[in-house]
């Protein structure tokens, strides 16, 4: 039985990771060669709040950071100030998990709309103290909006189509007994 929970484990994780590049993939192609006049919401840190929320076990701390470190790396932003500021936040999340765990989705919502606008407003804040050249405000405020609105969306994949469902109140220590 253990092997099985194991199994499980690591196929989600490995999942995670395969959506995390199909989502850098993605926005890497090519598909319009003139710049877009609006920026789309960030799916890996949508995904990974879901995630953290739901099932922690399946996301842990290092393969989040080393996710958002790589799209830091391809997508040409400062090297580790995102990803340490997701690293902040999806922590943040995951030790407010328990008490979001028993509410409904409002304040889930509500709480991780506020965990994004934090990191937002804190990268450019780092950003502007140390004077480096930043995308207009419009466009941060249009991906952290974007990233809000899409969050019920990934929720709904999540746990529809990929099974990671909120974890049960006794299901840690069943787990835990089991492994």
């Amino acid at each position: 039985m253990a092997e099985l929970t194991q199994a499980r484990l690591w196929s989600m994780r490995a999942l995670f990771v395969a959506l995390c590049l199909m989502v850098i993939f993605w926005r890497l192609l090519p598909l319009d060669t003139v710049p877009r006049g609006w920026a789309g919401p960030d799916l890996i840190l949508a995904l990974s709040c879901v995630w953290v929320l739901r099932r922690p076990e399946f996301a842990p701390a290092l393969l989040i950071a080393a996710m958002v470190l790589l799209t830091d790396l391809l997508f040409q932003r400062p090297p580790g100030l995102w990803a340490a500021l997701v690293l902040m936040g999806t922590q943040a999340l995951k030790a407010r998990a328990g008490g979001l765990r028993d509410l409904g989705f409002g304040p889930e919502w509500l709480t991780v709309s506020i965990v994004l606008v934090a990191l937002t407003l804190s990268e450019r804040l780092i950003l502007a103290v140390l004077l480096v050249d930043q995308a207009p405000l419009g466009l941060s405020l249009m991906q952290v909006i974007g990233t809000i609105l899409v969050y019920p969306l990934v929720v709904l994949a999540s746990t529809l189509l990929l099974g990671v469902r909120k974890i049960k109140p006794g299901a840690p220590f069943r787990m835990r007994q089991r492994a």
